[in-house]
């Protein structure tokens, strides 16, 4: 394992628990975009679940590498689906956000 996969995958994890845990306590920077998308609140702690899972396996990637390669997968189509989401409510100056949070996700998969 190189220093680089290290940095980025702690960085990629680190930036996807502060994502999911920001859902979780429902921070109003997070929750008043997920209410203009007209993303149902029943919704939101299964979201945050699914960030928190992903944060989790991206680190347990560095001592399973497969663990890692599928949670980091799981991760882009989350964000995937998010990027749909605010094209789908027209609310395209919001567009960079998800994919800030997919692109160490990228990296971590490329540099391992």
């Amino acid at each position: 394992m190189s220093t680089a996969h290290l940095v980025v995958t702690l960085v990629a994890a680190l930036m996807v628990g502060f994502s999911a845990f920001s859902l979780l306590t429902r921070t109003a920077w997070v929750v008043e975009p997920l209410i203009a998308y007209e993303v149902p609140e029943a919704w939101w702690p299964w979201l945050g679940a699914a960030k928190a899972a992903g944060a989790v396996g991206i680190l347990a990637g560095l001592f399973v590498p497969l663990v890692g390669t599928l949670a980091a997968i799981g991760l882009v189509l989350y964000f995937s689906g998010a990027v749909v989401t605010v094209l789908r409510a027209r609310s395209y100056a919001h567009v960079p956000f998800p994919l800030l949070y997919a692109a160490p996700v990228v990296a971590a998969m490329l540099v391992a």
